[in-house]
């Protein structure tokens, strides 16, 4: 499938570059994804949230396996410093990690004695805090999770310290969805899915947040997954494809694909391939911009 753009910013010109086609990884999914690349493994994981299954894509073989199934229906999944996946599973409602040899440790799914709605998507901090966004997405019906009641008052952004205390950092979404860190992690943006937008807060040394003005609204559709690159520019995924911005808040361009797009990393050896879950699909495209760097990331 040949790359579409839309550029409405000339600085656009110097993003929308490398393969002039879009190449398709794997099309059997029904609502796809959290992807995550994994150097150390060179594979793609991504979820395939209603089927209740993570799916393996290998890098070297093309082939596309199935990681974990069951698998809590999980959505968001990060790498910590050490590369051990950290999944957001919606179905159980936690905050997982997945040890070396296999294992599952929980690393939050109650505050003060009430669950969890159903975590969504997540990141990890240089510091090892663990940060992560509650919708209850997962709990509205059993499409994607299970049919629950809402514990908690409230969708809310979390941090899990790294001695593992786990904290409200922002209480006035409607329904937080992806989130990324600044190049040098004293910003945080943070989507609203139903508010249309990305907001952007002030990190603080301790954790705290301040801020929160709107970023950047959506010109269609709503906002789901957001991911850097090198540069600092936000790339997030929306109805019409992924959405390119510069710090300034300049949307500088789109990459417009067929499906709804939910969710997008960067990966790769030279982590210059952009992987994105759209609707039923993975789609991924070689391009001349890097992805930021990561906690994992030891180059």
């Amino acid at each position: 499938m040949k790359v579409q753009f839309e550029q409405l910013d000339k600085r656009f010109g110097e993003v929308a570059r490398g393969d002039e086609y879009l190449e398709c990884l794997y099309d059997g999914g029904r609502w796809l994804e959290g992807p995550v690349y994994s150097p150390a493994w060179r594979c793609l994981l991504f979820s395939d949230i209603p089927n209740d299954r993570v799916l393996r894509w290998d890098e070297v073989s093309g082939d596309v396996t199935v990681f974990r199934q069951p698998a809590g229906n999980s959505n968001g999944h990060t790498l910590d410093g050490q590369g051990r996946l950290i999944s957001c599973e919606q179905g159980h409602r936690r905050v997982t990690r997945t040890e070396f040899d296999g294992s599952i440790t929980v690393l939050a799914s109650h505050l003060d004695g009430q669950q969890l709605n159903s975590p969504n998507d997540v990141v990890v901090k240089r510091d090892g805090s663990i940060w992560f966004t509650d919708p209850p997405y997962g709990i509205t019906s059993n499409y994607e999770g299970r049919a629950a009641e809402q514990e908690i008052d409230g969708c809310h952004v979390y941090r899990i310290s790294p001695d593992g205390e786990l904290t409200v950092v922002a209480d006035d979404f409607v329904r937080p969805n992806g989130l990324a860190f600044s190049l040098d992690e004293s910003q945080l943006y943070v989507v609203d899915t139903p508010e249309r937008h990305i907001r952007r807060f002030d990190v603080k040394d301790d954790g705290r947040l301040s801020g929160g003005e709107v970023f950047a609204p959506c010109e269609a559709g709503m906002f789901d997954g957001i991911r850097l690159d090198a540069v600092g520019r936000i790339w997030a995924a929306a109805h019409d494809g992924v959405h390119c911005f510069d710090p300034d808040g300049t949307l500088l361009g789109k990459v417009l694909f067929p499906d709804v797009v939910s969710n997008l990393c960067f990966g790769g050896p030279k982590r210059n391939r952009l992987f994105v879950t759209a609707t039923t699909s993975v789609y991924s495209w070689l391009l001349t911009t890097d992805g930021a760097p990561q906690p994992y990331d030891h180059r």
